[in-house]
């Protein structure tokens, strides 16, 4: 009886010891992946970007942006642009798919084109923006390897390496995540001489119907000396978007889910 007592509070000390082990850098960048780009069934945004040059020069975006969880974490995500004049109706579509490389389209209304962004493209600049395709739905989890390099009071630190490095124009790139909602705010990328030449990060993060959510993101290019600042408004989520309308045939014609 005293043997089963004594294996019985080991048992509860070891599991209460995992429970307060920190998790893997595998675990963590998975819940960060959730958090980032996960939150509810689907959702909605309205996007002012701003693009600021070296020389103080300013341009602008303005677009609304849509998303469509899928099993087997796919998505499909939406980006209708409303303004300035030389982007009106241009219209960017990705399906994001876990198992192989993401299809990604986008639509130029001014040559009257559908363009294929092949997976080469998805590390280039969005719409003349320091942000990439690739920030626009995430990067694979099982492209790079994960270690968990600091852990502070509120912030995992986590560098991440490509697995295949000709495939990248980083080294490795560090992201810090914040302990509480798991939201990564900032990244640094590296070149191959070890040099920061980009950063992007959260500016500013609010709640919306209970999903910690960045309302403010910059993305800067320390070369170039360029900097874009998107502000997120009018952020929805769970409204029910049909998977139909996350198709070729609305990167012509958009659907009335944007223009509402």
């Amino acid at each position: 009886m005293k043997r089963t007592l004594m294996l019985t509070i080991a048992l509860v000390l070891i599991a209460g010891t995992s429970a307060l082990a920190a998790p893997s850098a595998d675990e963590i960048v998975t819940l960060a992946n959730q958090a980032s780009y996960y939150a509810g069934e689907d959702g909605r945004a309205h996007v002012k970007m701003t693009i600021t040059a070296a020389d103080g020069g300013e341009r602008s975006r303005e677009f609304v942006i849509l998303r469509k969880d899928l099993p087997h974490d796919d998505q499909k995500f939406y980006v209708y642009f409303e303004a300035p004049a030389d982007v009106y109706k241009m219209a960017f579509l990705v399906w994001k798919n876990v198992a192989r490389e993401d299809d990604r389209w986008l639509w130029l209304p001014a040559l009257n084109l559908k363009k294929r962004i092949a997976p080469g493209d998805k590390r280039t600049s969005f719409v003349g923006s320091d942000f990439y395709y690739e920030d626009v739905s995430g990067r694979s989890l099982d492209e790079d390897r994960h270690e968990l390099i600091e852990e502070t009071a509120t912030r995992y630190v986590i560098r991440n390496t490509p697995k295949n490095p000709s495939s990248v124009e980083f080294s490795h790139y560090i992201v810090q995540i914040d302990k509480t909602t798991y939201l990564p705010v900032k990244a640094e990328y590296f070149d191959q001489s070890g040099s920061v030449y980009r950063v992007v990060e959260a500016l500013e993060v609010g709640t919306v119907q209970g999903y910690p959510t960045v309302i403010k993101a910059a993305a800067r290019d320390l070369l170039a000396g360029s900097t874009t600042i998107n502000h997120f408004t009018q952020i929805e989520y769970d409204l029910g978007l049909q998977e139909r309308i996350f198709t070729e045939r609305f990167l012509r014609r958009a659907p009335r889910e944007v223009t509402r």
